[in-house]
């Protein structure tokens, strides 16, 4: 699907449909589930934690991103860890250069496994972000990609949620993961 056409209809369904969220990964439209419930719970206490050890940073949850190698894809991460102004005059779809991570919590949707553990970690990767960062849901890990090579993150570590989890630099924060037990299955 051209972006031209892609960001046409992405505007469309933000008119419509209260909380429509939709993407555009290698070329394919997909429709996301809003983090409501525990998945936004989830969010919370990663935006307070963030915030309380790197003041300056702010956890984006609404803003989309420019991505892919040709940049011909549109994603909106379910958080997007960036210095607190760098999206100010942004669109809807923004330069994803100031990124230092991004955020996806799965959901309970059929399309979760493929989305956000094969397509967004390689579309982030092409991108350049720093730091993607899944909060595994259904495993009940978080995965921490790092060290993006423009194809693929080459550092992937995968820690069970109750373990500390340190998100590397530029991000440079600890995570002390066992909150996330409570906002699972």
């Amino acid at each position: 699907m051209p972006v031209g056409t892609f960001e046409a209809i992405a505007l469309h369904a933000a008119r419509v449909m209260e909380g429509a969220r939709v993407e555009l990964l290698r070329g394919r439209l997909g429709a996301k589930a809003v983090p409501y419930g525990d998945r936004g719970r989830v969010l919370q206490w990663l935006t307070r934690v963030c915030v309380r050890r790197r003041p300056e940073l702010w956890l984006d949850t609404q803003q989309g991103l420019v991505i892919e190698s040709r940049r011909e894809g549109r994603a909106r991460p379910d958080g997007i860890l960036a210095p607190s102004d760098a999206f100010a005059g942004a669109g809807t779809w923004a330069d994803p250069t100031p990124v230092l991570m991004v955020v996806e919590v799965t959901s309970y949707d059929s399309d979760t496994d493929h989305r956000d553990r094969v397509e967004k970690p390689r579309a982030y990767a092409e991108t350049g972000i720093p730091v993607y960062l899944l909060v595994d849901r259904d495993s009940c890990e978080i995965k921490v990609h790092s060290q993006p090579d423009g194809v693929r993150y080459e550092q992937v570590r995968t820690l069970p949620f109750g373990k500390e989890v340190i998100l590397p630099d530029p991000v440079g924060i600890t995570l002390d993961t066992e909150p996330l037990k409570d906002w699972t299955r």
